[in-house]
């Protein structure tokens, strides 16, 4: 386990939309090791969401506090905010590419808004995530022409451009093939792995964060290897989080998940 501060801080957090009846998120507390993953489930409405837009500081708390990298960001302005938020990669659902803009401009669109580079420079930068990625050969490609899959990998692609030390995936995974949704989980571990960036999962595919929680990776004589491990308890860093309408129902690592006795936790497993 990481003995570096943490990531993210959740404490006591409860949040309510203008107009609705009920809380969104009530007493909502946990934290991310660096390095480490929080994987949260929950169905439809279950404040899933409302957690990344509370880390994203697009809302803030009605009461408790959202800590990222130590700094409380409900009490930020909008040009603090973006400081933070420069620390942050985000991957959607659909992935929320550009259709007017090659692949490599999609995944290079930060590197030309915020840092003015050189073409020389913005090629250096991008060619290599998309290699990380292995869609090297996709660099003059429109999204048009990709597949879902590729889509969804060209998304991380360009959370990772300015190197964050997070990166958020909001059901990153909803809606491909068991094959691609598995990779795009191990595009997940190896950024987590291999590049040290902390990850915050939102989704309701057991499969994949099942993946995530107990695949890993690391180099060996220049070639990437995968493991995965039978013991649920062994991965440090890994825990999961099951909300239940904006309560958390549950949070531990995932031999415990397996094993509560939790009615609601229960009844979404199977």
């Amino acid at each position: 386990m990481s003995t570096l501060p943490p990531v993210i801080s959740f404490r006591d957090v409860c949040y309510a939309y203008p107009e609705a009846e009920d809380y969104a998120l009530e007493g909502i507390t946990f934290e991310v090791p660096a390095c480490g993953t929080e994987i949260i489930l929950g169905g439809s409405g279950s404040g899933k969401s409302t957690i990344l837009k509370l880390i994203l500081g697009l809302i803030k708390p009605e009461s408790g506090t959202v800590e990222v990298d130590g700094a409380d960001i409900g009490k930020m302005g909008e040009d603090e905010l973006m400081t933070v938020r420069a620390k942050m990669g985000m991957v959607f659902q659909e992935g929320a590419l550009f259709d007017s803009l090659t692949v490599a401009e999609n995944v290079g669109f930060r590197l030309r808004d915020k840092e003015q580079v050189s073409d020389e420079e913005f090629a250096e930068r991008v060619r290599p995530l998309l290699g990380f990625v292995e869609l090297d050969e996709f660099y003059d490609r429109m999204p048009s022409e990709l597949s879902g899959g590729q889509r969804r990998r060209v998304a991380v692609a360009r959370a990772m451009a300015h190197r964050p030390e997070l990166i958020l995936y909001d059901e990153a995974t909803t809606g491909l093939d068991p094959i691609t949704a598995s990779t795009i989980c191990n595009l997940m571990v190896k950024l987590r792995d291999l590049e040290g960036v902390s990850t915050v999962l939102v989704t309701h595919q057991l499969r994949d964060a099942f993946q995530i929680a107990q695949e890993f990776v690391f180099m060996r004589d220049g070639q990437i290897t995968y493991n995965r491990i039978d013991d649920l308890n062994v991965l440090d860093g890994v825990e999961f989080m099951v909300l239940n309408e904006g309560r958390a129902v549950f949070r531990g690592r995932q031999k415990e998940l397996w094993e509560t006795d939790n009615p609601y936790v229960r009844r979404f497993l199977s």
